[in-house]
């Protein structure tokens, strides 16, 4: 199989690892060309990314002779006995080459993350991503980092390795995948019709879009999964107000989401009600219970230590019913949101309040949708005097699934959230 370039690897790997979705994993890039293959499979496992900095023990005298590999925890180390004997480096000189390079790996982890530090593995399954194998030595580092810091268990996959020979990574790992064995195998970029250099800003990039982590929300006597993504140096944080019976897992709200982290926007998608709560349909069009609820994620939100913090401003996003209650809690005197998106939205079950909101708001619907086209025209008249606007995407219906619809949807809520999010944020 030869793959189109890293994104395309990733996604075929990702199906490889499809058991494993919504599972407590968390996926390792290895740096560089691992990290976009990573971005992929964290994105379709819907679980969060992070990078495992690895740098290869050049001989001092033939550095590009590899005497091993290190990984980011002191003892995650990988050697080559035969190379060491053939080379003859002795302890003193191994010593010195690797201090050399985790300083700079160090450096490297500290630029990637932008300071902030690795997320947690323990007692988690850590899939541990590149974008092939050949020699198997910084993989099986990197497995060595993960093991050290109590993961549960450990999955290494790669697109493709040599046929044969594993380099010893079944040694090292729990799990190995790999799609790909080719006996002919000479090089990982053989197998790859665009395999030009990942470069750094491209890292951060991935990164930036896949810096999640789970979090529980208090609501009153109850507490919220969600997922909170906060990129590096975020301009504004957006809250997520699912529809009915929609979950943080939303297909389309993720979708929205990535779109957002990728333009530096922090995301936190969470659910609205327990499940005991979901149970009981009137809970769904509750728009009174779920716009507290909405009140009370950002209340945390902006004060958790987990958090950004005070200092940036925040927008909620809503979709059906979600909308309804983004609006609802708009209206109320003081409302922190300085600016609402409503997705396919239900803004008239906010009813007379809609008088009240003071944030922008944006009304983005589908123009195969006529009910929802009604409805928000109607309730677009009953805004009040701030700024708002109606989008319409030609041909989509109320879900957006046409091809590209979801994707305009994402576009004018970026350019939306940007526009009244970012110049607060100065």
């Amino acid at each position: 199989m030869i793959y189109a370039d890293r994104a395309d690897a990733g996604r075929r790997l990702a199906h490889e690892l499809r058991d494993l979705r919504d599972q407590d994993v968390v996926v390792l890039g290895l740096p560089r060309g691992g990290v976009p293959v990573a971005a992929e499979v964290a994105s379709a496992l819907h679980a969060p990314l992070d990078i495992e900095v690895v740098r290869k023990l050049g001989a001092p005298a033939q550095p590009e002779v590899a005497l091993g590999a290190i990984a980011e925890d002191p003892g995650a180390r990988v050697l080559n006995e035969r190379v060491l004997r053939a080379t003859g480096a002795g302890e003193e000189e191994l010593a010195s080459v690797e201090a050399a390079e985790r300083a700079e790996l160090a450096r490297r982890a500290h630029a990637y993350r932008g300071g902030r530090p690795p997320l947690s593995v323990a007692g988690r399954t850590v899939v541990i991503v590149d974008d092939g194998i050949a020699t198997g030595a910084t993989a099986r580092a990197a497995c060595r980092s993960a093991r050290q810091r109590h993961a549960r268990r450990i999955v290494l996959a790669v697109p493709v390795a040599p046929g044969g020979d594993d380099g010893g990574v079944r040694a090292d790992a729990d799990a190995f995948v790999c799609p790909e064995r080719p006996a002919d195998f000479m090089a990982v970029g053989q197998f790859y019709r665009d395999f030009r250099p990942t470069t750094d800003d491209e890292v951060v990039a991935c990164l930036r879009r896949g810096n999640s982590r789970e979090v529980a929300v208090p609501a009153g006597r109850v507490r919220l999964g969600g997922e909170l993504t906060v990129p590096a140096d975020a301009v504004g944080m957006v809250v997520f107000a699912h529809g009915s019976g929609s979950s943080r897992h939303s297909p389309r709200n993720r979708f929205v989401a990535d779109a957002l982290n990728g333009a530096g926007l922090g995301t936190l998608l969470f659910d609205l009600l327990t499940d005991e709560e979901e149970a009981d349909r009137a809970n769904v069009f509750d728009i009174g219970l779920l716009a507290g609820r909405l009140a009370d994620a950002t209340a945390w939100l902006t004060a958790a230590p987990e958090g950004p913090g005070a200092s940036l401003p925040v927008g909620w996003f809503g979709a059906s019913t979600g909308a309804a209650a983004a609006l609802w809690a708009a209206a109320e005197p003081g409302s922190p949101v300085a600016a609402v998106v409503s997705r396919g939205g239900r803004p008239d079950l906010a009813g007379e309040r809609l008088a009240d909101v003071t944030a922008p708001t944006l009304l983005i619907i589908g123009g195969n949708d006529p009910q929802a086209i009604e409805l928000n025209h109607s309730a677009r008249r009953s805004l009040g005097p701030a700024e708002h606007e109606l989008s319409v995407v030609p041909g989509a219906t109320h879900l957006f699934e046409e091809p590209g619809a979801l994707s305009q949807v994402a576009e004018l809520a970026r350019d939306w959230f940007l526009r009244h999010l970012a110049p607060a944020a100065r």
